[in-house]
């Protein structure tokens, strides 16, 4: 586990520094291809660099804000409350905020960049399922993910994957509003328009591919870790069962942060399936089942 989180530190600072990078090079492209205006590749790495930065202190109130999640109290909701709490004191994790999105839907999520600063939030569908041993199993799983500062990582990505839906946006509607016609070269302005057509429509396939990449195992071990922690991998597999079972997509479900939440909250199709950000809750129960018999 410790490896774990020392990997998912590194790759924090990796992925910032692989995106601004990146849209540097797509900003020297640009620049070129709208005549030699370098103030175009300027502008995107100023963006880059300042998304970045600001992902990385603000994404998870984006999140929690994009889900319309509202916080509670240990007097609004007790029983998720005291899940929560007897879980902190058995990892000696500080103690989350907690918030609840008000959708039949049963799903949870963690956000924040270190256990001080993290909550979790999960629906009101989720409480309605559950009972109180395979709710605890849920909860572990999302401690998991603040315990191994796994949601460091997936709030950069989901800030990221922002980030890089409203260039391809801005680079679209620059292309088809005269961006390229500054270099007084109509093969030129033909390179940008076409580059800013490619750009919206690979952008969304190549973020939904780095987030599948980044996802899929890290659900795998915040399943482990939760078992460890209740030492009843059995509960959360039959948690994950009845999630299989519902199979019921978010009401305000939203594509940049689908890999935050426990289960996929998306409706499932042929391009879902192929982008999948969750690995198939059938692999994860069978895990779950042979950890079981090891205890």
């Amino acid at each position: 586990m410790y490896s774990a989180i020392a990997r998912n530190k590194r790759n924090t600072w990796f992925i910032l520094g692989a995106f601004i990078l990146l849209l540097g090079a797509v900003g020297v492209l640009a620049g070129w291809l709208a005549g030699n205006n370098w103030w175009i590749t300027a502008f995107i790495l100023v963006f880059a660099a300042g998304y970045a930065t600001f992902q990385y202190f603000f994404a998870d109130r984006e999140a929690i804000a994009m889900a319309g999640a509202t916080p509670v109290s240990q007097t609004d909701a007790p029983r998720y409350y005291r899940l929560v709490e007897n879980l902190c004191i058995a990892t000696g994790t500080p103690m989350p905020r907690l918030y609840v999105v008000e959708d039949p839907a049963p799903n949870a999520f963690a956000t924040g960049r270190k256990p001080e600063e993290a909550s979790i939030t999960v629906t009101t569908g989720l409480f309605e399922l559950m009972s109180d041993r395979e709710l605890e199993g849920v909860l572990g799983h999302e401690l998991g993910h603040i315990r191994n500062y796994d949601i460091r990582v997936s709030l950069i990505v989901f800030g990221l994957v922002v980030a890089v839906g409203i260039l391809a946006d801005i680079f679209l509607r620059f292309a088809f509003f005269g961006g390229g016609r500054r270099g007084g070269n109509g093969q030129a302005q033909l390179l940008f328009v076409l580059f800013g057509v490619v750009a919206a429509i690979v952008a969304p396939l190549l973020a939904g591919a780095v987030q599948a990449a980044i996802s899929r195992q890290r659900e795998y071990l915040a399943d482990a870790t939760s078992a460890m922690t209740t030492r009843d991998p059995d509960g959360l597999a039959s948690a994950l069962g009845k999630l299989a079972e519902s199979g019921a997509p978010l009401r305000k479900a939203n594509t940049s942060m689908a890999h935050l939440w426990i289960a996929d909250p998306l409706k499932p199709n042929a391009l879902a399936r192929m982008f999948a950000t969750h690995p198939p809750l059938a692999e994860r129960i069978e895990r779950l089942h042979t950890m079981g018999g090891q205890f």
